[in-house]
């Protein structure tokens, strides 16, 4: 069960987005000299992601220090929100407005230093697993309403799950389908949607319990993670429009939408039959959100720092700020009071396609050759991110740091090393054919890359390629590229999610995403082995042996970054910080100060 190609496409977009922001930034080293401002932290802080228990799923929220409920929030942006339809959001701008509008039968309770702990949010818990873990069962909380105060029943639980199949929702998850039908790509097949009267037989409900019973064709022990996305969010049957519902959806979360002019502006008032009690997560102190779209990242961040007006109660949602700013940021005391950043949740590599480039030692040369500190000093310097050794990322449950190629050691490349492991594979002076991506950022980065390779003893050659058609090219089974830059954003912090994908031998073919094309029958099994592994920790751990092994035995890929992202916020804005799932503002935990 791969993720869906739109979510890599949307991924490795916003690095790219991100990298090009901070691309203009003074010059200086790794250590943030010359000029260069460095971020604070040199490592990621976050912390593991764990699983809440009954207690920690009930609420409210844990209060935040010093806030007090009132004001409004202003949200500044470039974009409208594209969809506002929980099962068709699969875009993570689209989810930090859905926090304040859907529940999902879990969530994640995010605390002031950004450690994530998995909890119920419509359930009371997060789930019962049976039949090994081929059956989820899960209780709603008592209390849940809708915004014209109707209940939310289990019936509303399952027409969100069942929406799914409805022949105009067409952006959101998959993972769901997939497991309740066992038909993985064809999982549409299986069943018609809900609009004919028909329910999925793998779905029961009971309304006098208020359970709702999941029995997957296959056993997902991280089946409760899966349910906390957006696309699987509850959806009232007696309310729903169809298509319409994606302009005008019914909230259960604490606000609900009172204007919307598309492209222009949103507002958002309380719903005023959310209640706090039943619900762990979200804090809602502000009366109401108003979003100002059609706001260029520049511009936005200007308005930020004159700190005028309305604009004292602005954040900016999910635009970072703008290398022509970030020193001004970064420099001035009080404008770096006012900000805050965090690790996106993906990491970039570079490919390299293992079956043009059999050999390992050819391989491990190529990691020891790439210019890691000249490239993230192209996307800013310290302050872009932090140099990546691992497939996993920080924030995915059972990540461990190491650093078997000495990346940490010598980012700038090790080009006498490379030389020897090429030299013991009888390849010196082998050409590499490197594919990137046409745009401004990676024009400059593949000089850098062609030097370093040319120092290694490689022969490079360069190959652009159209930005739009970037990923249909390199997902071509017999493309004819060496090494390929790109990158994945998990969909839960579960390893499954970045390494399936990845690396499954069954996850090769025109269109799919292992572009290593590693295809390797012990990563296969490990990879069977590991998804069913119940507790997530242990699951952690086995995961991670994996992601070094893979790196020290086959090494399909050369890991680059984990890329920062700084945002400003208005002077009497409290409780800013940073979303360490969907790398932007957390909204809901923002408050106007006294």
């Amino acid at each position: 069960m791969s993720l869906s190609r739109r979510n890599f496409v949307i991924a490795t977009t916003v690095a790219a987005a991100g990298s090009t922001l901070l691309s203009a930034c003074s010059s200086g080293n790794a250590g943030g000299g010359n000029g260069t401002p460095n971020a604070g932290a040199t490592e990621y802080t976050g912390a593991k992601v764990t699983v809440g228990s009954k207690a920690d799923s009930t609420g409210p929220a844990p209060e935040i220090p010093g806030a007090k409920k009132g004001g409004t929030i202003y949200g500044i942006a470039p974009d409208d929100f594209s969809h506002l339809d929980p099962q068709r959001i699969y875009f993570a701008y689209n989810s930090t407005v859905a926090l304040l509008l859907h529940r999902s039968l879990t969530g994640y309770k995010i605390d002031s230093s950004g450690k994530q702990k998995l909890v119920g949010d419509l359930a009371t818990d997060t789930g019962t697993a049976s039949n090994g873990n081929k059956t989820w069962t899960f209780t709603l909380k008592d209390g849940l309403k809708w915004e014209d105060g109707s209940e939310l029943t289990v019936d509303d639980v399952r027409h969100g799950f069942e929406r799914a199949w409805a022949p105009f929702i067409t952006e959101g998850a998959t993972y769901a389908q997939a497991a309740l039908t066992g038909k993985g790509g064809k999982w549409r097949d299986a069943y018609p949607g809900p609009y004919g009267g028909k329910h999925l037989d793998s779905i029961v409900t009971d309304k006098a319990k208020k359970t709702i019973t999941f029995n997957l064709a296959e056993p997902k022990p991280d089946f409760n993670f899966t349910v906390a996305m957006h696309s699987y969010a509850a959806v009232p049957v007696k309310l729903d429009t169809k298509e319409k519902y994606d302009k005008q959806p019914v909230a259960c979360g604490p606000y609900k939408i009172k204007a919307h002019t598309t492209d222009k502006s949103m507002v958002l008032v309380r719903n005023k039959y959310w209640d706090p009690a039943t619900d762990s997560i979200r804090n809602a102190y502000p009366d109401g959100f108003e979003f100002d779209f059609g706001v260029e990242t520049l511009a936005g961040t200007d308005r930020l720092i004159a700190d005028q007006g309305n604009d004292q109660y602005a954040v900016s949602i999910y635009k970072g700020v703008p290398a022509e700013r970030i020193q001004k940021v970064l420099t001035d005391p009080q404008l770096k009071k006012r900000s805050f950043n965090g690790l996106l949740t993906g990491s970039y590599y570079y490919w390299i396609n293992t079956k043009r480039v059999t050999d390992l030692k050819v391989r491990q040369a190529l990691i020891h050759a790439w210019p890691l500190q000249q490239i993230r000093q192209i996307y800013g310097g310290p302050s872009a991110g932090d140099f990546a050794t691992s497939i996993l990322s920080p924030d995915i449950i059972g990540y461990e740091k190491y650093d078997l190629y000495g990346k940490l050691t010598k980012p700038q490349g090790d080009p006498d090393k490379a030389k020897a492991l090429l030299k013991e594979a009888g390849k010196e002076g082998m050409k590499i054919v490197y594919a990137f991506p046409q745009d401004p950022t990676y024009l400059k980065t593949k000089v850098v890359i062609e030097n370093a390779l040319k120092a290694a003893g490689f022969t490079p050659i360069i190959k652009p390629v159209d930005s739009t058609s970037y990923y249909d090219q390199i997902q071509q089974i017999n493309n004819s590229f060496d090494v390929m830059w790109g990158g994945w954003s998990p969909d839960w912090p579960t390893a499954f999610t970045m390494i399936q994908p990845l690396f499954d031998g069954g996850a090769i073919g025109n269109g799919q995403n292992n572009v290593s094309q590693t295809n390797i029958s012990w990563i296969n099994d490990a990879i069977k082995k590991n998804a069913v592994i119940s507790d997530q920790q242990e699951a952690g751990k086995a995961w991670a042996a994996l992601d070094k092994r893979i790196m020290q035995e086959v090494a399909p890929i050369i890991p680059e970054t984990f890329q920062r992202r700084f945002y400003l916020f208005g002077s009497k804005v409290g409780g800013a910080q940073f979303d360490p799932n969907f790398s932007a503002t957390l909204l809901y935990k923002t408050f106007v100060k006294a």
